[in-house]
């Protein structure tokens, strides 16, 4: 627990944060890291009142330990695969929205599954830094900008152009991407790039360029101003499908198809894929499966 902590505290940078992700008080883990100091009889953290950053030797020591404690816990879960048990910790990153309309029930089945396993789901739509905040994976919409990265595809959810019947009802009805031009635009970040929407059409691609009156890295955020009549927003189906079956929104332009969106299960290359995470993987995988059967 000692050599866990410390490493907890330099990701956290904080005795506080890592203490409650250590499930112990801050007096315990801060006791552990001076016991620790003094074994080794060197500061390994440079303490302020803001936060908590290893010196130049505890960044050395960090490396060490984390690979040490990996490859610890790559040898626990190899005894765990031969004896048929899960277990162990696992900490994901989701986005927040994706993970209140499509994750959540298959991370409470995957909780039921494997109640041995000790998750920590973190929901924040920034992407996140895998090694340095601790994450053993990440859930990533979208093509991925970082090649570093392992990807394992759970599925796909093609974007859609949708407005509400409000919104419709007192604006022109966008017929060819070139007429968003003169719509109000709601713009998701997270899965757009230089606020343009791609289409294609037969084996032409249409890049629109569009002028928000609403950005916002929270695809449920620009659904709500789509269902308000604030404009038009171009978003995934999963967060849409319900809207446009019940009438709320409406789809346009459906003859010009937008790219689908991959949806990845990424880890670092470097870190090694234990059997907790892989259990995940294969419950939301094999949940998918049984989906599209």
């Amino acid at each position: 627990m000692v050599l866990k902590s410390f490493l907890v505290v330099v990701e956290e940078e904080s005795f506080s944060a890592a203490a409650k992700r250590l499930g112990i008080s801050k007096s315990v883990c801060s006791k552990y890291i001076s016991g620790l100091e003094a074994e080794l009889g060197v500061r390994l953290l440079t303490r302020s009142t803001r936060s908590v950053r290893p010196t130049a030797l505890g960044r050395q020591y960090f490396e060490k330990v984390r690979t040490i404690l990996a490859e610890l816990e790559a040898a626990n879960d190899s005894v765990r695969d031969q004896s048929g048990k899960v277990g162990g910790q696992l900490k994901i990153g989701t986005p927040i929205t994706y993970t209140l309309c499509t994750l959540r029930p298959l991370v409470l089945r995957f909780m039921k599954e494997y109640p041995d396993v000790r998750l920590e789901l973190v929901l924040d739509d920034r992407h996140h830094d895998l090694i340095g905040q601790g994450f053993d994976a990440a859930i990533s919409i979208g093509e991925l900008d970082n090649s570093s990265l392992i990807a394992r595809r759970l599925h796909g959810s093609r974007l859609q152009v949708v407005a509400s019947p409000d919104y419709l009802a007192a604006h022109d009805v966008p017929e060819h991407p070139r007429d968003l031009a003169r719509h109000r635009s709601l713009y998701y970040t997270n899965v757009s790039g230089a606020e343009t929407w791609t289409f294609h059409a037969g084996s032409g691609v249409i890049h629109q360029k569009i002028a928000p009156v609403f950005s916002s890295n929270n695809g449920d955020m620009i659904r709500s101003a789509a269902l308000d009549g604030l404009g038009v927003s171009s978003l995934p189906e999963f967060l849409v499908a319900d809207d446009l079956r019940e009438g709320r929104l409406v789809r346009l332009l459906a003859s010009y198809e937008q790219p689908e969106l991959p949806i990845n299960l990424v880890y670092p290359s470097r870190k090694l894929a234990t059997a907790a995470l892989n259990a995940f993987l294969e419950t939301i995988q094999r949940s998918y499966v049984r989906q599209a059967a």
